[in-house]
């Protein structure tokens, strides 16, 4: 049984890994660190999740098993410091910041007000949706998760297929997330509800981290320019769940049904639900699940998809499992679904 370390297991993000590890058939997390609840149990700071043995929170720093798979739930700065060494010791990564995801040097220092000091590793990461790049995750040493806004928008976009090419070059994105797809961290002191209470706001306007990330995706495996990304998130009064209103806009109206274009793309794909209306796209429906649900509406030019999914499952954390299983060549649904 292969063993996972969990690097940043406190946040919301290493929550729901280790509840989604803890029942899985084949892998066994036995390292868990939290800088600020090292030397803490398992069970004294997560009593809910089944783990059969309890484990102690350990400090970033401390030694990893050896031939463990390190998945990497911290912050940025953190990630720049551990993956190189993690990859040097010979570890293969998951790293679920936004560190190596996008390959414009520049770009990424601007929007994540970083300097990067080891912007080499970016080629060697692989973006992990496996809907885009299964072939490219199976047997992989390295792959850098998407954001969860990211894959909502991302993926919808990239099932319109060669109907991308008849596209503007300008994709909207209006997001609405769960204070769990904000930021923030369980070691934190619990959860902003005081923030969202009776309230509803948008933050980051054109100024968020996964705009770049979608405008470098969105057009994957087409060799079309970047599209413009007008990406605009807020903030929801729920714990979780992300629901996306992308606008579109085809050059001139086409004969195609784009729900059809949809489904025959989305055809196999055991997370991708398309649902024949815009209006059955919900949170409850995804909710827990490593669901993406998505719907499109065509009028004339325009197309308008709406996509939904749990950022903690299919934006996070179940898609971090599907890539372990495709990395450590396992069946990709393993632990995920019955």
């Amino acid at each position: 049984m292969t063993e996972i370390s969990v690097i940043g297991a406190g946040g919301f993000t290493g929550q729901e890994l280790l509840r989604i590890l803890a029942q899985h058939p084949k892998w066994k997390v036995s390292h868990i660190t939290s800088d600020k609840l090292a030397g803490k149990k398992l069970s004294e700071v997560f009593p809910s999740l089944p783990f059969p043995t309890d484990l102690t929170f350990h400090k970033h720093e401390d030694k990893i098993p050896k031939d463990s798979l390190v998945v990497l739930a911290v912050p940025n700065e953190a990630s720049l410091q551990l993956t190189p060494n993690l990859l040097d010791a010979g570890h293969k990564v998951i790293d679920l910041s936004g560190v190596y995801r996008l390959h414009n040097l520049s770009e990424f220092e601007k929007t994540y007000k970083l300097k990067h000091t080891s912007f080499h590793l970016v080629e060697k990461a692989v973006f992990g949706i496996p809907e885009i790049f299964r072939e490219e995750l199976k047997g992989a040493d390295f792959v850098s998760n998407p954001g969860c806004y990211s894959t909502s928008v991302i993926l919808s976009v990239y099932l319109l297929g060669d109907l991308r090419k008849k596209l503007r070059p300008r994709i909207v994105a209006d997001c609405k997330s769960g204070v769990s797809g904000a930021g923030g961290r369980v070691e934190d002191g619990g959860y902003p509800f005081t923030s969202v209470h009776e309230n509803f706001r948008a933050y980051k306007v054109l100024a968020h981290q996964h705009e770049p990330e979608i405008t470098e995706y969105c057009y994957s495996k087409l060799g079309s320019p970047f599209p413009e990304v007008l990406f605009v998130p807020h903030l929801l009064p729920v714990y979780k769940g992300i629901l996306s209103t992308v606008y579109l806009e085809l050059d001139e109206e086409q004969d195609q049904d784009v729900l059809q274009v949809l489904k025959k793309n989305a055809k196999g794909e055991p997370f991708l639900r398309i649902l024949n209306t815009p209006e059955e796209v919900e949170l409850s429906k995804v909710q827990g699940t490593n669901f993406l649900d998505i719907a499109v509406r065509q009028r004339g030019k325009n197309i308008t998809l709406l996509a939904a999914l749990d950022n903690l499952q299919k934006g996070a954390a179940g898609q971090a499992v599907q890539n372990i299983n495709l990395m450590l060549g396992e069946k990709e649904t393993l632990g995920l679904l019955p």
